[in-house]
């Protein structure tokens, strides 16, 4: 999906308040989370690499939150493809 501020999919597809943008910053991709209850959210956090994710997600092992899932590598590199390709 798409819209003013760029690509993106829902992480947790029960909830549409949170989106999750991605876009592709040299050859790696980048993920930015948006959420309309916290607006602040979206200007308080930049693009985050998806190399510093995967750096980071050791910390949340074993909890309820998994980054895993959230920022979708693959979801990511299909959006980015569909956008490329014009599909």
């Amino acid at each position: 999906m798409k819209d003013k501020r760029g690509l993106y999919y829902y992480p947790f597809p029960q909830n549409k308040k949170v989106r999750m943008y991605v876009r592709k910053a040299g050859e790696e991709i980048c993920f930015r989370l948006w959420n309309s209850d916290d607006l602040k959210l979206w200007e308080e956090h930049g693009w985050v690499p998806h190399g510093a994710i995967k750096q980071a997600a050791g910390i949340y092992e074993g909890g309820s939150f998994d980054p895993g899932k959230a920022y979708d590598i693959e979801i990511a590199q299909n959006l980015i493809t569909e956008q490329s390709t014009g599909k």
